[in-house]
């Protein structure tokens, strides 16, 4: 099955439209700071002939698919295995020194979701890994079996803001007292047995404490927090970025970053702003834009989709 099968884009045209303008010149940098399996990348390159991809993944698996989709570009696409906190030194590695335009399109990929043995669906019995660098790191089932009740309460309460962290928490400890948890149907089935009857009608149990574990794993949001500060200093005036966020932690950041880049830094009380003071960037969306109507209905994993967008005014003073 080929990657433009089982993925489709979110807001696609709409990641176009905003990314166009900085493409329009020879030789112009799009970074693709998730590259998943490509669908974002292709479509930009068809559009925008002129323009190059440096294409970013965790993930050797979808390395591997968007190399296959991308092959007929040549040598317009460069791959880089790498976090998309390293986007600078990605870039730099490919003799480039800015990037025109950068897309981030956050959260588990397709790809990633469809491939039930790598753990990130609760809806799919497999083994507790989460990793989406499988070279590397530690698994969901390693964090079950050896962090203590208050850290995984902790993480549940930050990364998946879970009501019922402490008694999940809880749960899991008595649990692995008797058999490791190491495959996402037993998870489940304990965090089912630990949920109230109340509130049992409230949404799957799993879906947060789910989203918790893979964040834990791949160190996401520490990594964001790094990756939109560096990716908007590798943006020349007129370059732009757009972010695609799927939970509310992403989309805080991400809010956090821009709207801090796109304000005067005058002293409060200061008659007349001063160059240097002027922001340096502007905000190309009111607010978090949504995916449309018609959209969510053909591709339900555009649903809880955030998008923000900035441009860059002027350099660092």
């Amino acid at each position: 099955m080929e990657a433009r099968d089982i993925h489709t884009p979110v807001m696609l045209e709409r990641c176009l439209d905003l990314l166009g303008p900085a493409l329009q010149h020879e030789g112009a940098v799009y970074v693709d700071a998730t590259l998943g399996m490509g669908g974002h990348s292709e479509a930009l390159l068809d559009r925008f002939p002129r323009a190059r991809l440096i294409g970013l993944d965790r993930d050797l698996d979808a390395l591997r698919i968007a190399g296959e989709r991308l092959a007929r570009f040549g040598d317009r696409v460069t791959l880089v295995h790498t976090v998309y906190d390293g986007i600078a030194e990605a870039v730099a590695s490919t003799g480039a020194t800015k990037a025109d335009a950068i897309l981030f399109d956050l959260g588990v990929s397709s790809l990633q979701l469809d491939e039930a043995d790598r753990g990130f669906a609760y809806a799919k019995d497999a083994p507790l890994d989460m990793r989406m660098d499988q070279s590397a790191g530690t698994t969901a089932a390693d964090i079950l079996a050896t962090y203590g009740e208050g850290d995984l309460r902790r993480i549940f309460e930050r990364y998946g803001e879970e009501k019922l962290a402490g008694r999940y928490a809880r749960a899991i400890i008595e649990a692995r007292r008797t058999e490791p948890i190491e495959r996402s149907g037993r998870l489940v089935d304990i965090l089912q047995d630990a949920t109230p009857a109340a509130l049992k009608a409230a949404g799957h149990p799993a879906k947060r404490v789910f989203q918790a574990l893979r964040v834990e794993v791949n160190a996401e949001l520490a990594a964001l927090e790094r990756a939109i500060p560096a990716a908007l200093g590798l943006l020349p005036v007129g370059g732009r970025i757009v972010v695609l966020s799927y939970q509310s932690l992403e989309d805080r950041l991400v809010k956090r970053e821009l709207a801090a880049a796109a304000a005067s830094t005058a002293p409060a009380g200061l008659p007349v702003e001063l160059p240097e003071h002027a922001p340096r960037f502007k905000l190309l969306v009111r607010g978090a834009e949504l995916a449309s109507d018609e959209e969510r209905a053909v591709n339900p994993r555009a649903t809880p989709v955030r998008l923000r967008a900035a441009e860059r005014l002027r350099e660092n003073a």
